[in-house]
């Protein structure tokens, strides 16, 4: 057993154990903020609205003690995009730490290296090509991610992957992606074009219960898997090498990581389109936070969650009664923070 004063954390027992059980007083702090932040967030945006509800019979509403207009109000109607929203935003946090940690960079996210394209090309296909149902557009864009990460990861692969080379042959995938994507849209019908473009700016708009139960199941399958695979991930941040004298398979647990992060960016594509950015600045705006060494998978979603929140509000109520697709926030705002971040790590060199 040992204690590390420098930070106000806890070592329940050491890594030469088999697991840590490390409580960083300050990150479960950020954690616990941004959850308030998200649950003040989801009852405001369960009030407003073009019929407004107060705070008090919003709460009701939720414990069954308000009457039945209301009711429908904020539990049918608001409450699943809300849900959505906070799940939604926080697999792709998820999602953005597990690659930026393999990566070891800030750029590395599925966003960037082609992964959200890849979905959105497998729910094209499927949209504009087969005419299918929402469950068969979900699979659709899980395979088109899932076979797009396997082409990124074999042409970055040379005796093991490294993040520059991921990120590079990420980058060049997406952009042939996209002039797929672009195809495809210009030779569709106008009516199925225009449909495939709104859902492409990746929206919550018009989604209700039926969208949040797959959601629910599809999160309860992977996060776990995730979590356990967490402290192997943090390994391997330290190199190949350092992993491997650890007992972590290194290729292995890479490749598993990036099966899971990539089956999170195709649900949320399959669930409401690409929504860009999340992924990218959610870890990077929570390490700031925590002041950790690196990326971490929890409070990553916690900030990812809350950021989808506060942006699907922003787009339900910036320009209402018009209402905006999410993805036009969430790029918005991306873009400010990626050119920061851009002019931040050119000052490093």
């Amino acid at each position: 057993m040992s204690i590390d004063f420098g930070r106000p954390t806890t070592v329940v027992r050491s890594p030469k154990e088999g697991w840590s059980a490390r409580i960083d007083v300050r990150t479960v702090t950020v954690c616990l903020i941004l959850v308030a932040l998200a649950l003040a967030i989801g009852v405001i945006a369960l009030g407003s609205g073009d019929y407004q509800v107060p705070i008090g019979d919003v709460l009701g509403a939720l414990f069954g003690e308000a009457p039945a207009r209301i009711h429908m109000v904020v539990v049918e109607w608001r409450l699943p995009r809300v849900l959505l929203a906070l799940m939604l935003g926080a697999a792709l946090g998820m999602s953005g730490a597990i690659f930026q940690s393999l990566t070891r960079n800030p750029l590395g996210s599925p966003d960037i290296i082609g992964f959200n394209s890849g979905a959105y090309t497998g729910a094209l296909v499927v949209i504009l090509l087969i005419g299918g149902t929402y469950y068969e557009i979900a699979v659709g864009a899980l395979v088109g991610g899932i076979a797009t990460a396997a082409v990124v990861y074999l042409l970055a692969y040379k005796r093991g992957v490294q993040g520059f080379r991921l990120i590079i042959v990420g980058i060049a995938i997406s952009a042939m992606l996209g002039s797929v994507n672009t195809w495809m849209i210009l030779k569709a019908k106008l009516d199925d074009a225009m449909a495939a473009a709104v859902w492409g700016a990746g929206s919550l708009n018009g989604l209700g219960w039926t969208q949040v139960w797959p959601v629910v199941v599809v999160l309860a399958i992977l996060v776990p898997l995730i979590l356990v695979l967490g402290r192997r991930m943090q390994m391997l941040e330290m190199g190949d090498d350092a992993a491997k004298a650890l007992g972590v398979r290194a290729e292995p647990t890479r490749l598993s990581l990036v099966v899971l992060g990539v089956a999170l960016t195709a649900m949320v594509t399959a669930a409401a389109g690409p929504i860009g950015f999340v992924s990218l600045a959610a870890p990077q705006l929570v390490r700031r936070l925590t002041g950790s060494a690196g990326v971490t998978l929890l409070p990553s979603a916690a900030m990812g969650g809350a950021l989808l929140m506060v942006s699907d509000w922003v787009a339900q109520r910036a320009f209402a009664p018009t209402q905006l697709p999410v993805g036009v926030v969430t790029v918005s705002i991306g873009g400010i923070y990626f050119v920061w971040l851009l002019a931040r790590e050119a000052r490093k060199q």
